[in-house]
């Protein structure tokens, strides 16, 4: 079995071919196609993670759908004084799936 860890949006993930993958938004219409930096591969029992060695593996992704995450609620609060704030927040999010991983 072969797959890849990648760094994708600030973290890194572990993908193999046909994989779908919920990644922070990038740019990119729906059906196009993006290369992920790959940072360790293996295949089988063969490990490769030296830089140099790496520089040649392409993981491709196409992209499939456009999504925002679920929404967070912040709400802070003091007793006594009266103090309330109430914050919200929803990641931009896009899901991708992999396509092909080249050593």
């Amino acid at each position: 079995m072969v797959y890849a860890i990648v760094r994708a949006g600030g973290r890194q993930e572990k993908v193999a071919v046909g994989d779908l993958v919920t990644l922070d938004r990038v740019a990119g219409e729906t059906g196009s196609t993006l290369e992920l930096p790959a940072l360790l591969l293996v295949d089988g029992d063969k490990v490769t993670s030296e830089a140099e060695k790496l520089s040649g593996v392409k993981v491709t992704a196409e992209v499939v759908e456009n999504l925002r995450g679920p929404k967070i609620r912040i709400m802070k609060y003091k007793n006594k004084t009266g103090y309330k704030k109430r914050q919200g927040h929803r990641s931009e999010l896009t899901t991708v799936k992999v396509t092909d991983i080249k050593a």
